[in-house]
């Protein structure tokens, strides 16, 4: 009984990791560097200021971007 209460927090734990490692990667594959200027007029994006912010790009699908 011992060893398998021993085995099912190994496995939870392990199980946990592998969600975290995969939130972070899918997080990391999310989040674009940016785009340019050139490449946001050219998508038929808008470039936009946002205080204290910079710039950004607003494309036609709604993803809003930084301006690199």
């Amino acid at each position: 009984m011992r060893m398998r209460r021993i085995l099912g927090l190994a496995l939870a734990a392990a199980t946990l990791a592998g969600m975290s490692a995969v939130g972070a990667v899918s997080a990391a594959a999310a989040s674009s560097p940016g785009i340019t200027r050139d490449e946001c007029t050219a998508a038929g994006g808008q470039v936009t200021a946002r205080p204290y912010a910079g710039y950004t790009c607003v494309l036609p699908d709604g993803n809003i971007q930084p301006i690199t």
